[in-house]
């Protein structure tokens, strides 16, 4: 496949899921070294990272959506 071919390629796939978009998040967090864990203390372990973004995932993809108040 020519560069040309992987570049075209790469723009018709779809937007990434929402659960997709907070693991990003997360380990982007956590290279800055902005991620904390739940007690509040900043994450070192990139194994923990990963876990808590499965979690916000997990979290984000079933979550049900609320209805607009009238």
């Amino acid at each position: 496949m020519t560069a040309h071919q992987q570049a075209a390629s790469r723009r018709t796939q779809p937007a990434p899921p929402k659960g997709h978009q907070k693991v990003e998040k997360v380990m982007h967090e956590f290279k800055e070294g902005t991620l904390k864990s739940s007690s509040g203390e900043k994450v070192t372990d990139r194994n923990q990272a990963v876990a808590i973004g499965l979690s916000e995932q997990r979290r984000a993809e079933h979550k049900p959506q609320r209805k607009a108040k009238k």
